[in-house]
């Protein structure tokens, strides 16, 4: 292979997402309904919230939790030559603002990119609508990014 990726790694990685997206669709994960109804707390006093996505949620943190812990303890992963992980670890104004941005379009759309992506099996009606607002704000914060990166930091006033 040209790109240098072994059989053992794209069997891997299509394996996962093959489980992943059965997940996304038995958990109904991909029904943006469902996820609206898990996420209106303001629903638990008329006994409208549907809290059945915790039981989703709930064992892929630990599932994800116990996996971490047990990769730390290799010195590579088994088909990669070694780990990827973030090179920022602190908390910052773009996360936080990037966070709380995928936040509000999760909440008003019920769908998450995830299951959007496996959503496009199906083609339903308004997920154009999200993808292509999707890849616009992709677009957005890429030059936003790319302009931060670009001004130079303000020098610091000294004091009087």
């Amino acid at each position: 292979m040209s790109s240098g990726l072994k059989l053992p790694y794209l069997a891997t990685a299509a394996g996962s997402g093959l489980l992943f997206g059965a997940g996304l669709y038995v958990s109904q994960m991909v029904n943006p309904l469902k996820v609206l109804r898990f996420l209106d707390f303001g629903a638990i006093p008329r006994g409208g919230w549907d809290p059945s996505l915790a039981f989703v949620i709930a064992p892929a943190i630990i599932v994800m939790f116990v996996a971490v812990r047990l990769a730390g303890r290799r010195t590579a992963p088994l088909f990669a030559s070694r780990f990827h992980l973030p090179q920022r670890t602190h908390i910052d104004a773009p996360l936080v603002i990037g966070a709380a941005l995928f936040g509000l379009g999760w909440g008003m759309s019920g769908i998450c990119p995830g299951p959007a992506i496996a959503l496009v099996a199906f083609l339903p009606g308004n997920l154009w609508i999200f993808l292509v607002m999707l890849a616009v704000g992709s677009w957005i914060g890429r030059l936003l990014q790319q302009r931060s990166a670009a001004e130079p930091e303000p020098e610091p006033v000294a004091a009087e």
